[in-house]
């Protein structure tokens, strides 16, 4: 396991996040709420669960980043909430149990086609979890979704899909999943993918219209 993380994100090549700037800029909307505390409350929760080891919990601190008590608790409360869920959802307890956490995949020259142009790109991913035996994984996410109406609207609004398919294309994996807890209320949603879906296929289109973009906005590509 890789506990640093700024060995996966100085790298070069392509990755989702990448994609989301990108977009930022070609197609600016309105956000919403604090992204930057949006992240940083997610990293807190996402280290107690896939990266304990970067967790000081007399300090609370992830890294070094310093959280209050208040944060500190309600990311414990959530990350019970899923502990929890997992008594019920036998493939939850499974996930906790046997993913590899935090494992970045590299493809290099991934093919890809835009409107039957093809071009290729590098690209890269980090999983929350990855299960290595049956060749796929999945996302953590935390949400102010309160209601499964709102985590699926959140899903489509954050792109999530399209995530989800970056990463089932740069594993080749044919299925994927997404656990959300709430920031509100501690509730679990999960969503489960396969290739070929209306999720699958809503996000494949996101990102291949983001891609191409990236691929001209490259400077090598430029005649």
């Amino acid at each position: 396991m890789n506990h640093n993380p700024d060995e996966y994100y100085n790298r070069t090549e392509v990755s989702n996040s990448d994609l989301t700037a990108l977009r930022d800029i070609l197609h600016p909307r309105q956000q919403f709420g604090d992204r930057e505390a949006a992240f940083r409350f997610g990293t807190l929760v996402d280290a107690l669960i896939t990266e304990p080891d970067r967790v000081d919990y007399y300090r609370f601190t992830v890294d070094d980043v310093q959280y209050t008590d208040d944060e500190f608790l309600h990311a414990k409360e959530m990350q019970q909430a899923l502990r929890m869920e997992a008594r019920r959802d036998a493939f939850l307890a499974k996930v906790l149990e046997l993913a590899d956490t935090q494992r970045f995949m590299v493809n290099r020259a991934q093919q890809f086609s835009y409107c039957e142009y093809p071009f290729s790109l590098d690209t890269r991913c980090k999983w929350d979890w990855y299960l290595p035996a049956f060749g796929f994984g999945g996302d953590l996410k935390t949400t102010f979704a309160a209601s499964q109406q709102e985590f699926d609207e959140a899903l489509d609004f954050f792109d999530w899909d399209r995530s989800r398919a970056w990463y089932m294309d740069i594993a080749r994996s044919d299925r994927d999943f997404i656990y959300a807890i709430s920031k509100k209320n501690c509730r679990v949603f999960k969503k489960f993918i396969s290739r070929g879906d209306g999720t699958y296929n809503r996000g494949r289109e996101k990102y291949e219209e983001l891609a191409f973009q990236w691929w001209l906005l490259t400077p090598k590509n430029i005649a």
